[in-house]
């Protein structure tokens, strides 16, 4: 009956399911190398996402240079039409009022389709610089070029914007260059040198932010 037992005791133990043994994972012999590594691989993150808005940045430049030409296009275009002086005639009443729509209703349309600015529109609807009373086929050509202004201004301001992306792509792939190298310097030279590598990464590192993460 004891063997039986011790049998059956066996068998069942057999059948349980065993625990896996969890493995401990082995210390780095460098940590200061691994840190640094791990800083490489934020900063690589980072340079990736900075080339992005770069790019970006680029394709919004030569979007906004070719809304710009399309502007001076319409722009000379109507200059061409009205270049011929409008014959004279006597204001039947209410024809201010007429025009003065025409010119807010105008405006409102171009500032929908963003060919004009919000401030742009604000100064037509004040009249500061513009004149209610003009003729429509003459608003038409002010209008055209209040378009052309506001389009030339957008392509400046994504040339700026270009620019400081560009900048911060070159400074983020800096920093990832002196880091990999750093990192690879570490692993040669070793855990030995380990407190002065860390002095090191405070003085170098600490002062200078990595690349935000956007």
């Amino acid at each position: 009956m004891t063997i039986l037992l011790l049998l059956a005791i066996a068998v069942v133990g057999a059948k349980l399911p065993r625990a896996k043994a969890f493995v401990q994972p082995e210390p780095d012999e460098n940590p200061y190398a691994a840190e640094v590594e791990s800083a490489a691989a934020e900063a690589a993150e980072a340079a990736v996402r900075r080339r992005t808005e770069w790019s970006a940045a680029q394709e919004e430049v030569e979007a906004t240079w070719a809304a710009y030409e399309e502007a001076e296009l319409q722009t000379r275009r109507i200059a061409a039409a009205t270049a011929f002086p409008l014959m004279s005639r006597r204001r039947k009443p209410g024809d201010n009022i007429d025009r003065q729509r025409y010119l807010h209703r105008a405006a409102t349309e171009l500032c929908r389709t963003q060919d004009l600015s919000i401030a742009q529109l604000n100064d037509v609807f004040a009249h500061r610089g513009w004149n209610p009373r003009l003729h429509p086929v003459q608003q038409e050509a002010v209008l055209h070029g209040a378009v052309r202004a506001h389009r030339l201004e957008a392509y400046r301001k994504a040339v700026a914007r270009e620019q400081a992306a560009w900048r911060g792509a070159e400074a983020a792939a800096e920093t990832l260059r002196d880091l990999r190298a750093e990192a690879a310097s570490a692993r040669l030279r070793g855990p030995a040198s380990e407190s002065a590598d860390q002095q090191w990464w405070s003085e170098q590192w600490t002062r200078a932010e990595l690349p935000a993460a956007a």
